[in-house]
């Protein structure tokens, strides 16, 4: 008989041997590359006496095609009741209803980190010298900012309207027929992102976290992230964590909080990424930062990604590249980016054996140079594979 996976009152996961995951199989490439990955999932869990019951949740276009609605409610409070799910890409609707399903999923649930390890796994090709260097776990705040989806369209009445008041108000002269758009940056939630952030990097013996702003443009919004992070490591974290205000860049054997401007951070990830562990952002400045490591060891084909509340116990781990709807059905693509979702949901759950055996049995089959299309282009003597013989070679390697 499956459990649930439960929360205790102290904030620890409480995880079953025979735990009820849900998930969704997600669109387009999403037949492909779930089953490919859930065949890995399964040999690697079953090992250690793992054996997960697997419940299927509906969202897309798979869930409009059956219930007629794009994210059903039966979806929502199976990740509340079940804590833990995974999901492959979604479509996003066009023509109205929800702006994104998977930002509608963030923030229902109200998961407010969305977690995006960055690091190469051997023998995948890269187009930098030393891919190896990139080893950085980004913290990007998912419910606010740009993607709190507060703005009004160009020459509607709302948007003149807002116009008219931020002149009146405030003497803002915003050119006619201009879209407006809100970008709140709140101080508990800019907080809870980066205290996950802190509490990250002191678990897992990281030493260092960096605040990425632009605060020095925006200075009430990104620049007020900035300080906040700073008065929490004195306020919270003294014993063990200090500012690099603090200590001049000399922590001892605490870690050590710093800060850099958005666009230079874009610089040097790629001229000096052994200064970077984890990194705390807003949601926009992660966004792009998220996807631009991703190109450094590989390709957000192979980049895994999660949304947690850390304080509630829910998370919901997702391939963090896009539906492909023209290869659907082929059996093509690489399923690594749902795949090591899955591996980062392993770790989450404690499966660290499990996940450790995935990452060398994946690494031993690109090594093997056993790949998919996305690969086998960039390899010599590569022997092209289909995304279910990818995932059959890797079980083979467990």
């Amino acid at each position: 008989m499956a459990d649930k996976i439960t929360m205790s009152a102290s904030g620890v996961l409480n995880v079953p041997t025979n735990p009820i995951i849900p998930f969704i199989e997600g669109d387009g490439i999403g037949v492909d590359i779930w089953p490919a990955a859930k065949l890995v999932l399964d040999a690697a869990s079953k090992k250690y006496g793992i054996d997960i019951e697997w419940k299927e949740v509906l969202a897309g276009e798979k869930a409009f095609n059956e219930t007629g609605n794009w994210l059903p409610d039966e979806t929502i409070t199976d990740f509340r009741d079940h804590l833990i799910g995974i999901k492959g890409p979604l479509t996003t609707p066009i023509g109205g209803g929800f702006r994104s399903l998977n930002v509608a999923l963030r923030q229902i649930l109200d998961l407010y980190v969305c977690l995006r390890p960055v690091r190469w796994f051997q023998g995948v090709p890269s187009p930098v010298k030393q891919p190896e260097l990139v080893d950085m776990v980004i913290f990007r705040e998912n419910t606010e900012d740009v993607y709190a989806g507060l703005e009004v369209e160009a020459g509607t009445p709302d948007a003149e309207k807002l116009r008219a008041f931020l002149k009146e108000g405030y003497g803002w002269a915003i050119p006619e027929m201009s879209g407006i758009g809100i970008k709140p940056i709140s101080k508990a939630n800019s907080e809870r992102l980066i205290r996950a952030a802190i509490k990250y990097a002191l678990d897992h013996n990281r030493p260092s976290v960096t605040i990425m702003h632009k605060g020095n443009i925006q200075k009430f919004t990104e620049g007020a992230f900035m300080k906040w992070g700073y008065e929490l490591v004195r306020n919270e974290f003294a014993d063990v964590a200090v500012g690099w205000n603090d200590c001049g860049g000399k922590p001892g054997s605490k870690l050590l909080v710093k800060d850099a401007i958005a666009d230079i951070i874009f610089q040097q990830v790629l001229t000096r990424p052994k200064e970077f562990d984890v990194i705390a952002s807003t949601n926009l400045n992660g966004d792009y930062l998220s996807d631009a490591l991703a190109a450094q060891v590989g390709g957000i084909g192979i980049a895994p990604g999660a949304n947690i509340n850390y304080i509630t116990g829910h998370g919901i781990f997702e391939a963090t590249h896009g539906t492909a709807p023209k290869y659907a059905g082929q059996d093509k693509v690489n399923p690594g980016s749902v795949l090591l979702s899955g591996v980062l949901m392993f770790e989450h759950l404690g499966w660290t054996d499990a996940a450790n055996d995935i990452v060398r049995a994946l690494e031993a089959t690109i090594a093997e140079k056993i790949v998919t299309y996305d690969f086998a282009r960039q390899m010599e003597g590569a022997t092209e594979v289909k995304c279910s013989e990818f995932a059959s070679a890797i079980v083979d390697r467990l």
